[in-house]
This record gives structure tokens, sequence and C-alpha cells, in this order.
């Protein structure tokens, strides 16, 4: 028997079938459910033409289906290539042909699906009440069976260019975090019980909620949204032992009135990331005997590479830890060698769970992946024990609300608009998400700020959209390339929330 998802649902719908697999609101799906209803969606994509290997790409928001539909998916062999909800049509049309992807099983409207299918020729689409409605059906067990090199899933990052690019990852990779975690984490032992908050489709959720939860038989508790009183009422009546997340999501909870009298006993794993934690939120929560860990890691490396060790969760609020059972981290200069302690340099990292390379792209995964070691274009520094703080992104990737955004992107599409003759993106501070896009431009005519908040609206997700628009007359600085002087733009404008008023 290969070390596969598909292996793992089976054992457990066989041994601990009765076993609570997924919560969702008020419906609880044990494993036997689990099992036979993702193969029935299985043996559905299978007949409707879905071949070992098929990337089928997911876009819906948090919910039960979209859980079970994602190991249907990967029980027909294929690959789940999950989607954010929010993305536009054009914005899924270029990811799913980045990923040769062959299906998209989306809670969509008629008109986007065709929208989408315009864009995307030859696409097979799928809707999900079609998956929701296999719930009920006649017991099945079919399943294409994967080897541990074959993929599991292509996740998507945006990186600093604007263009798509998709992390693989395989069983073998994924098995190597499941096992990894285990040996660390108290949270994440066998059967044990974790609540989600944050998106399914963004690697925390994937990743460390579904596919770690379901290899290790335990019950992953599914929130639609983030609802503080709730979230806390739930840690508590579930003994949650892991919960994971963003600052803003643990800042939200805990200035919930319900989080004074709420226990937390059970929380064993707590780990923050993703943007700047704040050590007084840290310290909050340790007066509640939690200890809120920070973490680093990237979709490239399954998501956490290391995290601050628990007993000095204390004394190293702001440490990521020294790396893992068998992962690895270095930090480097230019030139490729160590740094000293107390140096900057680039983070580097080695372990089961690095990403085998990018779908489709072998020039860029041969940039990332160097001798065994994962590039990751962050800054980081250790101390005389090897201890790593994160430091700040060599990339030029906003993370608002623990999603990465590329000014890139944002840049080329305000520069469509008539008159913008400059245009650059850069992150400002925002007190609930860590950072927001802020656009400084310059014009030639009469171009106003809801002129280019509306025409972002247009084409991109929400979530992207600046909150921040600065029209200035004197053009944007540069370097005698030719290149606009980031470093001396972002000089400049350090404290936009204290200058600006904020569009939307």
């Amino acid at each position: 028997m290969a070390m596969t998802v598909q292996s793992a649902l089976r054992w457990w719908s066989q041994t601990a079938g009765e076993r609570d697999a997924l919560i969702f609101e008020d419906d609880r799906l044990n494993y036997q459910l689990v099992d036979t209803w993702s193969s029935r969606i299985a043996r559905r994509l299978h007949e409707g033409g879905v071949a070992k290997g098929d990337r089928v790409a997911l876009k819906a928001g948090n919910s039960h289906i979209w859980a079970v539909t994602a190991l249907g998916i990967i029980k027909a062999g294929a690959v789940v290539v999950p989607q954010n909800p929010r993305l536009t049509s054009a914005e899924v049309a270029k990811v799913l042909d980045s990923a040769d992807s062959v299906a998209l099983i989306a809670d969509s409207s008629a008109e986007e699906f065709a929208e989408v299918a315009d864009l995307v020729p030859a696409l097979r689409t799928f809707t999900l009440d079609e998956m929701a409605a296999l719930r009920s059906g006649a017991p099945d067990d079919f399943v294409v069976e994967t080897d541990e090199e074959d993929m599991v899933a292509v996740i998507f990052t945006s990186g600093s260019t604007g263009t798509p690019k998709g992390a693989m990852l395989t069983n073998r990779s994924l098995m190597g975090i499941v096992f990894e975690t285990t040996l660390t984490e108290a949270g994440f032992g066998t059967g044990a019980t974790s609540l989600l908050l944050l998106p399914l489709a963004f690697t925390p959720g994937l990743v460390t909620g579904l596919l770690t939860s379901t290899v290790l038989g335990g019950t992953l508790i599914i929130e639609r949204t983030i609802d503080p009183a709730r979230a806390l009422r739930l840690i508590d009546e579930h003994a949650v032992t892991a919960l994971f997340g963003v600052p803003f999501l643990w800042e939200a909870l805990s200035r919930a009135p319900e989080f004074e009298r709420a226990s937390l006993v059970s929380l064993k794993t707590a780990w923050v990331g993703g943007a700047a934690v704040p050590i007084p939120m840290l310290e909050k929560y340790a007066a509640k005997g939690v200890r809120l860990r920070q973490i680093y890691g990237c979709s490239e490396a399954g998501g956490v590479s290391t995290a601050t060790l628990a007993r000095e969760s204390g004394d190293h609020p702001d440490s990521c830890g020294i790396g893992s059972v068998f992962t690895d981290v270095r930090v480097v200069d230019a030139n490729g060698d160590e740094c000293a302690p107390g140096q900057q340099g680039e983070i580097l990292l080695r372990g089961p769970g690095i990403t085998p390379g990018y779908y489709g792209d072998p020039e860029t995964t041969a940039e990332v992946l160097k001798d065994g070691w994962l590039c990751t274009n962050d800054l980081g520094v250790r101390d005389e024990e090897g201890r790593l703080t994160f430091v700040d992104r060599i990339k030029d990737i906003i993370i608002s609300g623990g999603i990465n955004i590329s000014p890139i992107e944002i840049e080329q599409v305000i520069a469509e608009i008539p008159g913008v003759l400059e245009v650059v993106v850069i992150a400002a501070p925002d007190a609930k998400f860590g950072e927001t896009p802020a656009a400084i431009i310059t014009v030639d005519g009469d171009v106003r700020e809801a002129d280019v908040v509306a025409h972002c609206e247009a084409v991109l997700a929400d979530y992207k959209l600046p909150r921040y628009v600065i029209i200035r007359d004197e053009p944007l600085p540069r370097l005698p390339s030719g290149k606009l002087a980031k470093l001396e733009i972002r000089d400049e404008y350090a404290d936009v929330p204290g200058q600006f008023e904020k569009v939307r």
C-alpha cells in the first residue's frame, strides 16, 4: 500500500468509521461517510473525462462539501488546484491556463462558468451542487491509486513578477510534512481535533488543515467565516488541540468579550504567522496558559517550516525557532555564504516538505531550488543559538491578512487607465490586516482616486484593491538604470495612514 491520501482515508474508514472526520456548522461527517461520498465524487469525475494526473480546479468558499470534493479529486487520481473564491473570471482563467487544468468545480453562476470557459477552451465544468448531491447513494469504493511521487495539489502563489506560480505538492512531500509535524506538535497527534478559521483554498487550510487531519485520522472543524465568539466556544466544546492563523485572527479572538471566560486549556498547538506579530497579543494569550508561537514558512515548503519552541515561547517571542526534526534553516549572504549571528541574509530551507518545483516552469524552479535548498527570497537573521527571526521580504509582496498580493499585478491594472503616467504599489501599515496596498501615481489629465478604484474593482478581487490612492505632482524617483527607486519611495511614504485618507 502506497503512502497516499487515498490509503489513509481508506484505513480510517475501515478502522474508525464512526469517528468525526469533518464538522461544519451543525453537520458532522464520520470517516465512513467521507470515504464513500468522496468515492462517488471520484467516480463522477472519472466518468466526466477526468483522468489520472489531470489538474482539477476547485473554487468555492469554505464548507464540508469543498473538503469532500477535494478528497474526491485526489481519489480520482487527479490533482487539486485550489482557487481563491474571490478571484475574478479572468484571474481564474489565468491560473487554470498556467496549470493546464482540464476541469473546474465551482460554486458559481452559469454566467461565470461561461466567462471562464470562453477563456479556457475545452474546460470541463462541474458545480458544487452536483458534488453535494452525491452525498447519498449506493456504497462506493471507487479510487484511482497513485504513487508517492504523484502530485496531490498545485498551490498557486503570487510572485513578485505578478505571474502565477504553482508549487507542486506530492504524496511524498505531504507525508513528510505530516510525519515531521507529529514528531514536534502535541496538537497534531493521531485523532486530534483542529479548528480551521482560514480559507481551505490556501496552503494552511488545504495542507495543515484538511490533508494533515485526514492522514492522521483527526477531526477538522471548518468554519465558513471568522466569528470570534463562536470560535472560542468551539475550542472548549470540542477540546480543540490545534489552531493556526494570521495575527489579526488571534487578535479578533482576544478582543471578543467571551475571551476572558474561555478556557482554551485544550490547545496544544497554537501557531501564528504571515504578518508582524504584536508582542502584547502573545502576552495576552500567555496569561491564559496558551503558548502562541510564531512560525515561518511558505507554500513552497508546505506551510510551516519552523516554529518557536514551546519552552522558549516566553523568552524568545520574536523567534521562529531553529527549524525542525528534518527541516534545516540557513541564512546566507549574497555570495551564498553562511551569515554570522546577527547578520541579515536570505533564508534558505531544506526538508521533506519542500516542493519539487513549480508546475510547468522549469526556469523558475531552477532559480529557486539550488543544491536541495529552497531560496525563499526572504530576509532573516539568526542568533548565537540558531534561532531564526524573520526580518522582511526581499520580494515586494504585500501580505494582507495572511494573503499574498503582488504589487506588480495591481500596477499593471492601474497603468491601463488613460492619463496614468506612472504607478507604484507599496505596502501601507494596516491595524487589521497588517498590510494593505497603497497606489502612488502621477497623471496627465483628470484622473481621480475614484477612477482608479472603479477600474481596479472591474478586474481585481476586492482584497487586492488599493485602500490608498495617492496622486502626486512630481515624477516618481528612479534609479540610474531607469527603474523606480522603490526603497526611496517606501521611505517617503513610510507613514501613509498618518498622511492620507483611505479611499475605500
